[in-house]
């Protein structure tokens, strides 16, 4: 299936996003960590440069114990750089620092000066020795590890805070950015959860990124499959239901006939016309069926539908059965004239309707009651067919409107299809079908909720 516009990857645009978003916070990181170690580590060698300047002063004091000093700087404030200093002769303290220990840093230190490793009074040092082999003279200059270890976790502690800002801006930026990116999916989703069984049209793959379309593009083959099975199943159903009705017509008019001709077997032969006609009720239902079911909502034809004449018209049609059967028919109208009229397909309403009416007649008890209504329920129209017959159990009820679905335990006629039809038909109208008590709290109540249409 090929499509004018190109399709673009979803993976390269949210690798793009996130690289992009990840590189200017980073930047804005490395600006904020560079000017906190920048001021960390000035101060850092300012103290080492005072340091070297008293370090130079001790080593050019005479060396004798007048050279030890327990204090350089009294009064100073606490040094982040704090260095200790020897001047060692003959493996010997002459000059020391106060805070540098009685015994050399390092004793029998070979080479001409470098770095070395101490551990002093269960103090790690690091040192650095220089040597003057003319003078037999070492000045050994250590500073411990733990005053390094202090000056990370000092750094650490100014930029724990705008670090961890900036990863939560970074989580931020990469979730709404994501979530933009990732949009074609959730409107793709939500375009398939709004189809319903009527709608079996293809879904667009015009834009769509390249890892989502191989599964539109499978998604629009289940589709077309199940569409091209459901017209096979329906012309089915219209032919074989069309191509039954004149069979059936002849043989009950030879049935007739053959009834005339045997009075004698005017018994059987009314059982055979009944089963004829109840067939031919089936095939009529069917072939409705078969007209309703490729229909959509948004295609449907509609009009204005004045409700009194209809509901008169209904009643004057059934009013010799149900006369017939002593069943009171009555017809209650309590619309406003301003809310009189609905706007449906005139013949499926009627059709509605009569099917309600009929399926109330077939399984109300003779001498009962049947009553037509149309109201004003919470601001819609409602039509109801209400009996005070034997009614359905909560179990059957939720059943009532599948297909071919009869109540166990009745004897009246029927194909199961009349409230299937009706259910359709307040489908293709967006109408509520429900069920519930009757006239009374006895029988069954059969109620179509209108939706109410803009003007």
């Amino acid at each position: 299936m090929s499509t004018d516009t190109a399709s673009w990857s979803l993976r390269r645009r949210l690798l793009a996003a996130i690289i992009a978003a990840s590189s200017v916070l980073w930047l804005a990181s490395l600006g904020i960590v560079t000017y906190i170690a920048w001021h960390e580590t000035t101060e850092v060698f300012d103290d080492a440069l005072e340091e070297s300047g008293y370090m130079i002063m001790a080593a050019t004091t005479d060396w004798d114990e007048r050279g030890l000093l327990a204090e350089l700087r009294p009064g100073g404030h606490a040094r982040k750089v704090d260095m200790q200093y020897q001047i060692v002769v003959d493996g010997r303290v002459l000059q020391r620092t106060g805070g540098a220990p009685a015994l050399p840093f390092v004793a029998g230190f070979r080479k001409h000066d470098g770095f070395a490793d101490a551990e002093v009074d269960d103090r790690r040092w690091r040192v650095f020795v220089v040597r003057n082999e003319e003078r037999n003279v070492e000045v050994q200059v250590g500073q411990k590890y733990k005053q390094r270890l202090d000056i990370l976790e000092e750094l650490a502690e100014h930029l724990w805070l705008p670090v961890s800002g900036m990863l939560v801006l970074l989580a931020l930026v990469c979730w709404l950015l994501t979530g933009r990116v990732l949009k074609p999916l959730r409107q793709t989703a939500s375009a398939i959860a709004a189809k319903t069984p009527d709608d079996l049209t293809l879904a667009p793959t015009a834009g769509q990124p390249a890892e989502l379309l191989p599964i539109v593009q499978a998604l629009n083959g289940v589709l077309g499959r199940l569409d091209s099975a459901l017209q096979a199943e329906r012309r089915f159903t219209a032919d074989a239901a069309h191509e039954l009705r004149t069979p059936l017509a002849g043989l009950h008019m030879h049935v007739q006939l053959l009834q005339r001709q045997h009075p004698e077997l005017a018994a059987p032969f009314g059982k055979l016309r009944q089963d004829i006609s109840r067939s031919t009720a089936l095939v009529d239902s069917l072939l409705t069926l078969a007209r309703l079911d490729p229909l959509s909502r948004e295609g449907l034809a509609r009009e204005p539908v004045a409700l009194a004449p209809l509901l008169d018209r209904l009643r004057a049609a059934h009013d010799d059965e149900a006369a017939r059967r002593g069943i009171t028919l009555a017809v209650r109208d309590t619309l406003a004239p301003e809310q009189a009229t609905v706007t449906a397909h005139p013949a499926m309403l009627e059709i509605a309707l009569r099917n309600l009416l009929e399926n109330a007649l077939r399984y109300c008890p003779d001498g009962r009651r049947i009553e037509i209504e149309a109201s004003w329920h919470n601001g819609h129209h409602r039509l109801a067919v209400r009996d005070d017959g034997p009614g359905v159990d909560e179990a059957s009820m939720r059943r009532l409107t599948e297909r071919f679905f009869r109540v166990l335990g009745q004897d009246a006629s029927g194909s199961g299809l009349g409230l299937s039809i009706v259910k359709r038909i307040a489908d293709l109208h967006g109408m509520t079908l429900h069920f519930g008590p009757g006239l009374g709290g006895r029988g069954l109540s059969a109620i179509l909720d209108l939706p109410v249409i803009p003007a």
